[in-house]
């Protein structure tokens, strides 16, 4: 007996689950959309609280005062620039290192292996870098954001295990075609890690993405090369300290009364977190079909 699929319990289970889903998906995006709707609402508005799913005064001043403020136009593009740089020549060098120590006839892929396993566990720390990064030359340069960033422990385990997963037969085969190594890597091993470069790509450039810490410590007395997130940081940081000042002197009486014009450390905050997440939005979307599978394979231990 067939049973019919739109019976009283499937429509309610159904229901139920749609109504669990949604609400997850509501809880998740409201935070979110409702930074967004502050960075549009007018900043004396935004004070009085209740702004929640819709500006109630709209106005773009938010964003007028970061663009002046924070000379996000040069600093947009050094993080680009970053961004790219960094990302396709981290999949370069560690996708290249990631095939040779795959590679079981590789006499010493064992202890260089173990030799890049443990630097992911034992780091040398934050002077030691400094001092290393001073003594190549790199301080206050374009190159202290990629030269240090050109290799990751954990990516190459992740497309190491990948590449394990290519059957050994495909490799023989064009090894008795003549293909040299470099060969069989640029036309068949890189092709074929499509999913798990996308993943890797997509870890690597959130990471140069976001970065600042960096720009503090190895390239402060360069303005040219003031990342976007630096950028923003420091206006939000000098934000929060005028809002402090304002405060002091309100509690001695001598305050300005707030108006709309004005901006404040929750709408700058707002504006901030808008303009640096949405350039990440918008890629994710053509890496998404890659990450998951490239993710969940490269996890496999073989």
């Amino acid at each position: 007996m067939i049973h019919s699929r739109f019976t009283l319990e499937n429509i309610l289970f159904t229901s139920f689950k749609f109504v669990v889903v949604m609400g997850l998906v509501l809880i998740t995006l409201y935070p979110f959309w409702n930074t967004v709707v502050i960075s549009f609402n007018a900043a004396g508005d935004t004070i009085r609280g209740g702004v929640t799913v819709w500006p109630r005064e709209w106005t773009m001043t938010n964003y007028k005062a970061v663009w002046v403020t924070a000379n996000i136009p040069q600093a947009f593009f050094v993080s680009v620039s970053r961004t790219v740089i960094t990302t396709i020549l981290n999949l370069a060098v560690t996708s290249m290192l990631a095939y040779a120590l795959s590679r079981k006839e590789f006499r010493f892929r064992r202890p260089l292996t173990l030799i890049v396993v443990l630097s992911m566990y034992v780091n040398a720390g934050l002077f030691p870098n400094y001092f290393l990064i001073r003594g190549l030359g790199l301080m206050n340069t374009f190159w202290v954001y990629v030269v240090p960033t050109m290799f990751a422990g954990f990516n190459f385990i992740i497309m190491r295990t990948f590449m394990r997963t290519i059957p050994e037969s495909v490799i023989e085969s064009a090894r008795m075609d003549g293909a040299r190594e470099f060969f069989i890597y640029r036309t068949i091993i890189f092709p074929l890690c499509k999913p798990v470069l996308a993943t890797v790509a997509l870890f690597v450039a959130v990471g140069a993405w976001n970065s600042w810490f960096d720009t503090v410590l190895y390239a402060s007395r360069n303005p040219d090369l003031f990342t976007l997130q630096y950028q923003l940081m420091s206006m939000l940081q000098s934000s929060m300290n005028q809002s402090r000042s304002a405060a002091d002197v309100g509690s001695s009486g001598m305050a300005a009364n707030i108006n709309a014009s004005m901006v404040t450390p929750q709408s700058i905050r707002a504006a901030t977190t808008v303009i640096a997440a949405v350039p990440i939005l918008l890629v994710y979307p053509f890496l998404q079909k890659y990450f998951v599978v490239g993710l969940n394979v490269g996890s496999i231990k073989e």
